[in-house]
């Protein structure tokens, strides 16, 4: 019995994998863009699953060090020049250092949120975003101020991520292609290592802390070392995804870094399903694919218009649709949209029966 459902289990997955390598030789550039959104909000959706969805430590500060690996990038990264400070690194050394400068972040934040829980957490780690805020307008010399800086290209084994030219199979690939591979390559690792803490040790810990936290200290867990260390495994995390969205975006923007977006990611891991990683992935895709989307295909659609036309921006209407899907996977799905697939996994043997 179960040879027969996993065999089509293992079919859905190869075919799903040879679809994302292939997408990059049909898609244009704006579904390759909105993609590589989707792939950076999954990978910060997925550390953010680990804090809050398998310990149950609310943070609402994680757009705070997506801006830490973000500017990182671009500090370490960058050469100095007359507006902006810059260590000229190479691109890969300074993706790695803006990864450990997020996590470093996250440390020295680790003693309150190994104490804090709930909503002291919350509006603790709410104060990181009005701090980044005020040093991202201000720091002018590392961010660029309120008009940002632009991203240095980053360059891995020779390859350049950028739109110089580069043919595969007689289509030209520019930087989204490109980027695109790398993203696939970072979302397969980072979901595999989340996967694994949550499967692992560490990961029945978080659980039992997140349940009962008094119960699991008597059991011997360290309570407070273990929130500490997830909330540093979190920062990472985004810190990484901080990285993807620079490149992507090619200028890092401060305004873009603020309470919506970490606002946007708690909805995320509450739409796609909390303390699971395909849920951390499939909420980020819905929730950032949502505004692009609707932008596409915004004189098309009923009630919603071209930005700058009046009436309901697509922005402003994806914030309605995923604020309601909030709601909807609260009163009926609790365990998010992956809560589906798994009722469907389990019909079927009974059916097969």
């Amino acid at each position: 019995m179960r040879a027969r459902l996993a065999r089509p289990r293992t079919y859905l997955t190869g075919g799903c994998a040879l679809l994302l390598l292939a997408l990059p030789f049909y898609l244009d550039r704006f579904w390759l863009q909105a993609g590589l959104f989707a792939m950076a909000a999954a990978i910060g959706a997925t550390g953010l699953n680990l804090l809050t969805g398998a310990t149950g430590q609310l943070s609402m500060g994680h757009a705070f060090f997506l801006a830490v690996g973000a500017y990182g990038y671009c500090a370490f990264a960058g050469a100095p020049s007359g507006d902006t400070d810059g260590l000229g690194l190479p691109g890969w050394l300074a993706a790695v250092l803006a990864v450990l400068l997020a996590g470093a972040a996250g440390g020295l934040f680790s003693p309150i949120a190994g104490r804090l829980k709930g909503a002291y957490l919350g509006i603790a780690t709410l104060a990181l975003i009005f701090i980044g805020q005020h040093v991202l307008f201000n720091a002018e010399g590392l961010t660029g101020g309120a008009n940002g800086r632009d991203v240095p290209v980053l360059s891995l084994f020779g390859l350049r991520f950028d739109d110089s030219e580069l043919t595969v199979a007689s289509v030209p690939f520019g930087a989204a292609e490109k980027l695109w591979y790398l993203g696939l390559v970072l979302i397969l690792g980072c979901a595999l290592f989340a996967r694994g803490v949550l499967r692992g040790r560490p990961g029945r810990a978080m659980n039992a802390i997140r349940d009962h936290r008094i119960a699991a200290g008597v059991l011997g867990v360290p309570v407070a070392r273990y929130r500490a260390g997830v909330f540093v495994l979190s920062s990472m995390y985004a810190g990484l995804a901080g990285v993807l969205l620079a490149l992507v975006f090619q200028r890092t923007v401060p305004d873009y870094f603020g309470m919506v977006l970490s606002l946007e990611y708690l909805a995320m891991i509450v739409i796609g399903g909390l303390g699971s990683v395909a849920g951390a992935v499939v909420g980020a895709a819905f929730v950032s694919l949502l505004p692009q989307l609707l932008t596409r295909y915004s004189d098309s659609l009923p009630l919603v218009s071209a930005p700058g036309t009046g009436g309901v921006a697509p922005g402003e209407a994806a914030r309605y649709l995923y604020g309601a899907a909030v709601v909807a996977a609260v009163l009926f799905l609790p365990g998010g949209l992956v809560q589906l697939a798994a009722r469907r996994s389990r019909k079927t043997p009974q059916e097969d029966a």
